[in-house]
């Protein structure tokens, strides 16, 4: 049988859209594409959506009313075209970030807020633009440490979005919830608003360009840390701990986390902090009270990832954040070790980034 575009359109006329009363040419649903190539014929269809629940039975109902009156033997390509735009991709979360990185620990105690505010300031004296943000919700020490807990946020407007404006100290832009709340209260917060919170303060504030974004999370793993690698695609993780097996063992945890195939975020190394005990007026004596460097190196070896870096337990380190000027901004063994780390994560970002493609964002089912 010879075929023509008048009879393609009155087969398509016979199939009825469910529920609608009406053929799919009355509806506007056959494009004015219909291809005739000897026994083969190819035309469009037009649907409202994507996931139009009748799609496939109404594709296929059109195939059988052309055979039906063209032959069995014709050759019918039907394409799909859907009148909704496909959304428009998402603009990445923090645009200027250069790298993202997470600062955890497996257990309270060993001391990674610590590291976090020192790493950050150690950062910004080498001359990078340096963000940290507080993710330590039900914990939160930042304002302490950079000495800025009478500070007051505020907020202006960006292309037309209102952002909270990070407080800034040693070169370091900052944000907490400790800002948010009354100076001495507790949060607290169901999982669910404890993670709306981590989402806005990362959001909604004007991080603006940085070539380090750290992240101060709480111990352990928990919503928190979920809710992070599904917000921003991090460049990688430090660990801290202790050389004490206790820590150890929960600093395990803590990299088979990150290590997880569904999370899969590098770890960029292990910092061992209070590594030994030393008198501040006898720098070469060393004593270690929390157990043996051995360990950490053990650890470091079975997940292989460097050790960062070594940190001494001196009184000074503890005296400094207490006074809100952390200790990297000393030349002190303890402030040398910290501008040690820093350099050893820069080296340590540049080899992840040089080996391995960009991190993208969990997506959990």
């Amino acid at each position: 049988m010879a075929l023509y575009p008048a009879l393609i359109t009155d087969a398509l006329r016979t199939v009825r859209y469910p529920g609608a009363g009406k053929n799919l040419v009355d509806l506007g649903m056959v494009e004015d594409d219909i291809r005739i190539d000897g026994d083969s014929v190819s035309f469009s269809l037009i649907f409202d959506k994507p996931t139009d629940p009748f799609l496939k039975s109404v594709v296929k109902s059109a195939e059988a009313a052309i055979k039906a009156a063209a032959g069995a033997d014709t050759t019918v390509i039907v394409n799909v075209k859907t009148r909704q735009a496909a959304p428009a991709p998402k603009a990445p979360v923090l645009p200027g970030v250069k790298n993202i990185v997470a600062v955890s620990s497996g257990k309270g105690g060993v001391g990674k807020s610590t590291v976090a505010a020192n790493l950050a300031v150690s950062l910004a004296a080498d001359g990078y633009r340096v963000g940290l943000l507080d993710a330590d919700i039900f914990g939160p020490s930042m304002p302490k440490m950079f000495g800025l807990e009478d500070a007051e946020i505020y907020m202006h407007e960006v292309d037309g979005r209102p952002l909270i404006i990070p407080a800034e100290r040693y070169g370091v832009k900052l944000l907490s919830i400790g800002f948010l709340v009354q100076k001495g209260s507790a949060t607290v917060y169901r999982g669910g608003m404890a993670t709306s919170v981590l989402k806005q303060l990362i959001e909604q504030a004007d991080w603006g360009e940085l070539d380090y974004f750290l992240i101060d999370l709480p111990p352990g793993t928990s919503d928190i840390h979920l809710t992070l690698v599904q917000t921003l695609a991090l460049t990688g993780a430090v660990v801290v701990t202790t050389p004490q097996q206790v820590a150890l063992a929960d600093a395990r945890k803590g990299i088979d986390m990150f290590r997880n195939p569904h999370i899969n975020v590098p770890v960029l190394g292990v910092v061992a902090n209070m590594a030994w005990f030393t008198p501040e007026k006898h720098p070469d004596e060393r004593y270690y009270i929390f157990g043996n460097e051995q360990d950490v190196d053990e650890m470091a070896r079975e997940f292989d990832v460097p050790v960062l870096a070594r940190i001494p337990l001196v009184a000074s380190v503890g005296e400094h954040s207490d006074s809100g000027r952390p200790i990297a901004l000393e030349d002190t063994v303890a402030g040398q070790a910290f501008v040690h780390l820093g350099r050893e994560v820069v080296e340590a970002v540049d080899k992840r980034n040089e080996a391995l493609p960009p991190t993208v964002k969990v997506e959990l089912h």
